[in-house]
């Protein structure tokens, strides 16, 4: 007979919920090993980039970051180079650390721009923690068409 497992935890009375377990929560950690290493989070930088009839617009959630901490580039080869870095916060050595979850380190992103991006003309502006880039477009000429008689 299978043993089929069991979703109450006879301790609490309660049902398991294995979206929220927390397997280390109880153990305790010294605040070096928490606050040393960098966030992987904040170093894959999530960024969205929409196409409107107008232009190509990327946003950051940068929170926490000043302007003056983000740069934006764009190189010869029609690319777009946004990236910055936040430092991690000082450590006092009389400081208990329960949770590190704010992220910190560097980040990059790279994204080649299409042929109709006016990259002369790129702005950018940062409210509220999200730096928001605008490409304008080209516009598309429609072509002249010139209605032609049929003989016959």
């Amino acid at each position: 007979m299978a043993m089929i497992p069991s979703f109450l935890d006879n301790r609490r009375g309660t049902i398991f919920d294995p979206f929220t377990w927390e397997p280390f929560k109880d153990f305790p950690f010294p605040p070096s090993s928490l606050v040393s290493h960098e966030n992987s989070a904040f170093v894959n930088t999530r960024i969205d980039w929409k196409e409107t009839p107008e232009a190509h617009v990327f946003k950051a959630d940068l929170p926490g970051l000043k302007k003056e901490e983000v740069k934006v580039e764009v190189e010869d080869d029609r690319v777009l180079q946004i990236s910055g870095e936040r430092n991690v916060e000082k450590e006092d050595k009389n400081d208990t650390w329960h949770r590190v979850e704010r992220s910190s380190g560097k980040f990059l992103r790279r994204f080649r721009l299409p042929e109709n991006a006016r990259v002369d003309e790129v702005k950018a502006s940062m409210e509220n923690g999200v730096l928001t880039v605008t490409v304008p477009k080209e516009e598309v000429k429609k072509p002249d068409v010139k209605a032609i008689e049929i003989s016959g």
